[in-house]
């Protein structure tokens, strides 16, 4: 399946694998874009987070990150503050972002990538943690 696709990846995060490695069960290698390393623009970011059908507030990641010690539990921190820091901090950008033909997701939990790729799975897939995603059939069990 020749399918352009484009994920948002942190290879140090259990769900980011596992996505990635759902994108590769599919057929399709995307284009891997190590946002910490290489953080989409201001621009981009705000495609993603619009795109996904998300707020900007709900694309931060508090987990892990500088969310409390940057004061942007604040619920008086404006959209605009919030971008400036995820650019500033790519840590505070919730992973992993996928944008396919289909659609784009934040694919949290991972399987919410399923909704954005073709129905071309061959065969059962597990994530690392043992959870079956796909049947025999490549059918979606969750």
């Amino acid at each position: 399946m020749i399918m352009d696709a484009k994920i948002y990846h942190n290879p140090a995060c259990g769900t980011s694998r596992n996505v990635l490695a759902l994108i590769r069960a599919a057929g399709i290698e995307p284009d891997v874009i190590d946002y910490l390393s290489n953080p989409p623009s201001r621009q981009q970011l705000e495609k993603l987070i619009s795109d996904a059908g998300l707020t900007v507030r709900q694309s931060v990641r508090e987990k892990g990150t500088p969310y409390a010690e940057l004061g942007l539990d604040n619920p008086d921190v404006t959209d605009s503050d919030l971008l400036d820091a995820m650019l500033q901090h790519p840590i505070l950008i919730n992973r992993p972002f996928v944008v396919t033909p289909l659609g784009t997701r934040l694919a949290r939990p991972s399987e919410l990538v399923l909704d954005i790729l073709p129905d071309s799975f061959s065969g059962a897939f597990f994530k690392e943690d043992g959870e079956q995603v796909l049947d025999q059939e490549g059918k979606r069990l969750v």
